[in-house]
């Protein structure tokens, strides 16, 4: 178990990012693929930050343009290298050192593709390196299971004599369980020199980081090893399976962080926050929701069940239920759903309520206004108290542009309403149901936009003749005139 300890300085963080990711079938770069909120570069990344490291060197090769956008948006500063041929993880770590000659001090080398890697461990690691003054520390972990797995050997002080791959390993070699984590730190100069000498005769034909390990030790450098607290920390991802299993872990420690912190997790089994989502104590998070991006819920506030929030602010209080919400800011005490569609700009003040299938969009919903059920308010601002109608629509687009639609505070607008926007309806006004609102209703009015009714007797008996409708409407006629008839009879006597 490594102590851990306050960062230290350290030269470089050498990412090695550049692999082909054959086997997980896909046209994007493996280190691309996402679980919990971030890419596994991404979460690399974020492991090796707290380093606070001069330099940042991302080897790139396989899928390079798309791994250098991403780079540029999670990581402007990180200085992207290219590594024209795979040729190991060796020779990607020499020509990212050949970027920064002027490397003095600690270098972590780690691969672009181990999400679950930890901060706590990174940093302890380089602390172990630089409290033994070694050359060369490789990050360890005792595992259950070391099939395929490159195992540390040891002399009897303890100081790490070699990394053998199975392949070439005795009986008494496999039996070690201690394997190696792919992830070292090094002195900047002593791998150089030593990546210099590294040769290719192997089946591969490649520069493999461990030799670097078996050349310090023939020159007496001092090597040693740092054994991380979890091994769960070090598991790479190679094909989809391991993602989905490396997603699983990652996010069993969100919500466990989440849980230890105060929240209520009701069923931890199907519910998902990514790393970037912040929920405050007291928070409830019902079955079958999904927090993603910069999602906030605040202290008090119910999500779910069945609800997926993106990029969204839940205020202190607030009920999400069945609802998908995008870019959305719902205040203190807000009801939302059930079957509610929040898009981005939409601004839902305390209070207020979108209910079941409303879907809003760049729509501002001030304190304790309703739109109750089956309504779409698009570029529009709602003001204080106001009631929306069921069955309304803002209808914001001409074809060509979008246009706003106000409507006032304390408001009471009629079911069925079509506002056309650009329109603007008054504080205290109201509006008929089944209007067409296409010019301003001034504050206090009654807005009316509707032909007057008009009955045709008899259209169905002429002109859908023998249908159940038709038949339905003869009946009831007959019944009718029946009716008055006995009705004529009894006052005639």
């Amino acid at each position: 178990m490594i102590d851990q300890q306050p960062a230290p300085d350290v030269a470089a963080v050498v990412v090695l990012a550049a692999g082909q990711g054959t086997r997980m079938k896909s046209a994007t770069p493996k280190v691309l693929h996402t679980l919990g909120g971030r890419s596994m570069l991404g979460h690399v990344l974020s492991a090796a930050a707290p380093l606070a490291a001069r330099h940042t060197v991302v080897v790139v090769g396989a899928g390079r343009a798309a791994v250098e956008e991403h780079l540029a948006a999670i990581a402007p500063g990180a200085l992207p290298v290219l590594q024209e041929e795979q040729r190991g993880s060796g020779h990607a770590a020499a020509v990212a050192l050949d970027a920064v000659p002027d490397l003095d001090g600690p270098v972590l080398l780690v691969n672009g593709d181990a999400p679950l890697l930890r901060p706590e461990t990174v940093t302890a690691l380089v602390d172990a390196h630089r409290a033994a003054g070694n050359a060369l520390t490789v990050l360890t972990a005792e595992v259950d299971d070391p099939t395929g797995l490159g195992r540390i050997v040891r002399d009897g002080a303890g100081a790490v004599r070699a990394i053998v791959e199975e392949r070439d390993a005795t009986d008494e070699q496999r039996a070690i369980r201690e394997i190696n984590a792919g992830v070292y730190v090094g002195d900047a100069a002593a791998l150089r020199r030593s990546l210099a000498r590294v040769g290719a005769d192997n089946d591969q034909g490649e520069q493999y980081l461990t030799d670097v390990l078996a050349l310090l030790v023939a020159d007496g450098e001092r090597v040693g090893g740092a054994r991380a607290g979890d091994p769960v920390d070090v598991l790479g991802c190679n094909d989809r399976r391991e993602l989905a299993a490396r997603r699983r872990t990652l996010n069993d420690r969100v919500l466990d962080e989440l849980m230890r912190s105060g929240v209520t997790v009701v069923d931890p089994a199907t519910t998902w926050v990514d790393v970037t989502v912040t929920v405050e104590p007291d928070a409830v998070i019902e079955p079958g929701v999904q927090l993603q991006g910069t999602t906030r819920v605040a202290t008090g506030a119910v999500v779910g069940p069945d609800s997926t929030l993106v990029d969204t602010a839940v205020g202190e209080g607030a009920g999400v239920v069945r609802a998908h919400c995008v870019g959305a800011e719902i205040g203190p005490g807000v009801s939302v759903g059930p079957f509610a569609y929040l898009r981005p700009g939409t601004r839902l003040h305390a209070g207020a309520k979108v209910g079941t299938f409303v879907e809003t969009k760049n729509a501002e919903v001030g304190e304790g206004s309703k739109v109750p059920h089956l309504s779409y308010v698009g570029d529009a601002t709602i003001g204080r108290g106001t009631n929306i109608g069921a069955a309304t629509v803002f209808v914001n687009y001409d074809g060509v542009a979008k246009h706003h639609t106000t409507i006032g505070d304390h408001a009471r607008t009629g079911a069925d309403n079509m506002f056309v926007a650009p329109v603007t309806v008054g504080d205290g006004a109201y509006t008929a149901a089944g209007s067409v609102i296409t010019t301003d209703v001034p504050p206090g009015a009654m807005g009316i936009a509707r032909a007057a009714q008009r009955n045709v007797a008899g259209w169905v008996s002429r002109r859908r003749p023998g249908t159940a409708a038709a038949q339905a409407a003869d009946a009831a006629q007959d019944a009718g005139a029946a009716g008055a008839a006995d009705t004529r009879t009894q006052v005639s006597e």
